[in-house]
């Protein structure tokens, strides 16, 4: 027959695979948040490159020009921060799924331990149990005839 640790065994083989899955999708999602921060300082970068590309002595129409550019940079840029903040939500969802995945992983595996340790023990006691029944039915020496 089974123990009850071996009988859980399957499902703590799950709460690792899915602890394993949530730590994955984690660490894609952070990876997918520091690609949105870094298209965000480019952005910001670039706007100001061209921002300080304003220098005295081009015409009215190139400053127009220059001037709608970076409204549309400006308009990227509020875009990326949406996203940015957007990204942030996915990865702090992330982080709760996977929290909660470790942390059920964890309760199972505590309570397949206190099983094992409790079937140790039961096993212990069994064993003993023998070598004492053994030793009350044994013969002591020198009473042999």
């Amino acid at each position: 027959m089974r123990s009850r640790a071996d009988r859980l065994q399957p499902a703590v083989d799950q709460a690792h695979d899915r602890r394993d899955q949530a730590m994955q999708r984690l660490a894609e999602q952070q990876q997918k948040l520091a690609r949105a921060e870094h298209q965000l300082e480019e952005l910001k970068r670039y706007r100001h490159d061209y921002a300080s590309a304003q220098a005295g002595g081009t015409s009215v129409q190139a400053l127009l020009n220059l001037q709608q550019f970076i409204d549309r940079i400006d308009q990227a840029i509020a875009q990326q921060v949406a996203e940015v903040q957007r990204q942030q939500r996915h990865l702090e969802h992330a982080r709760g799924h996977w929290r909660e995945a470790h942390a059920r992983e964890k309760a199972l595996d505590s309570v397949v331990s206190r099983y094992r340790e409790a079937e140790r023990k039961a096993e212990d006691r069994r064993e003993q149990s023998d070598v004492d029944e053994r030793m009350q039915h044994r013969r002591p020496p020198g009473l042999s005839r």
